[in-house]
């Protein structure tokens, strides 16, 4: 359980200027439901160009809620240079503070209302293309924003380069790029060896294995399917299969099989054996102890 403060508490139970403005000036759009939160600021400016109006839709965590009500409330009645001058660090500071692996949700309303802002300014005109080349395929997180994130607060580590972008809570398979980085940028001070990599036991009894496939299903995978409207249920641990089901919007899912080797079986892997293969539940699996025993 997170360690929230009062003011985070009061301001996701109670958050301020939620809602969609149809005939916004300005809109800006970050994140997205698959990686389990997703942010859209709309702002009306007034005759002398001040923020007369703002509002916020976002799919997250109550510190996602808490930080947008909070950065709503701080640049309302500002102008449009004064706004994008706020930083993260302002939403955090008003909240009385965030947990370090929460830091991203204030990273993600500050973008959002840049996202907005650049969208008032280039009324007409597509959106421009995030810069740089894409290190986390999980999250959609390029080179040039870790850099951005690592310089401003003065990371040196992969868990708080993930803290405050989400780059590296995926899959983990780019790990060691964000290393590259982070030495690059930090030099002799970067800490590159994660301290939260799994250790995996050398060798696990049935009841182990089944134990640990279980706990990181529900911890790793399912709260970023459930945020996507989708959910996962473990049918059977076969000696080193894992059939699964899945369930709600991810039953007709187009991106299910990628779902199911780039995030599932990678994260079972991660947690639980590096000998882990995920099936998914058909005809042919519902039964897999008679099918072995009649084959």
């Amino acid at each position: 359980m997170w360690e929230y403060t009062d003011k985070v508490m009061d301001s996701f139970f109670n958050p301020h200027n939620v809602g969609f403005i149809e005939d916004a000036d300005g809109v800006g759009e970050v994140g997205s439901l698959a990686c389990g939160d997703a942010l859209t600021l709309t702002f009306k400016l007034d005759k002398d160009g001040r923020l007369a109006d703002v509002k916020f839709k976002t799919f997250g965590c109550a510190s996602a809620i808490a930080s947008s009500s909070v950065l709503t409330d701080i640049i309302r009645g500002m102008t449009l240079e004064d706004a994008e001058k706020v930083t993260n660090q302002d939403i955090v500071e008003r909240l009385g503070g965030l947990p370090e692996q929460k830091m991203h949700c204030s990273v993600m309303g500050q973008e959002a209302l840049v996202a907005a802002i650049e969208n008032y300014r280039n009324k007409g005109k597509a959106a421009p293309e995030k810069t740089g080349t894409i290190v986390c395929t999980c999250f959609g997180v390029t080179d040039e924003e870790i850099k951005k994130v690592i310089r401003e607060h003065d990371l040196i580590t992969v868990e708080e380069v993930t803290n405050y972008c989400k780059a590296g809570g995926g899959c983990g398979g780019c790990h060691g790029q964000i290393e590259d980085i982070i030495e690059d940028i930090q030099g002799d001070r970067a800490k590159v060896k994660h301290p939260a990599e799994p250790k995996k036991p050398a060798k696990l009894t049935n009841i182990k294995k089944i134990q640990l496939v279980q706990q990181t299903i529900a911890e790793q995978i399912r709260p970023a399917l459930r945020a996507d409207g989708g959910d996962i249920e473990l049918i059977d641990v076969d000696g080193n299969n894992v059939i699964v089901a899945f369930r709600g919007m991810c039953v007709q899912c187009k991106m299910a099989e990628f779902t199911m080797k780039d995030v599932i079986q990678a994260k079972l892997r991660e947690f639980v054996s590096d000998e882990l293969v995920v099936e998914e539940q058909t005809d042919s699996t519902q039964q897999p102890h008679q099918r072995r025993e009649g084959s």
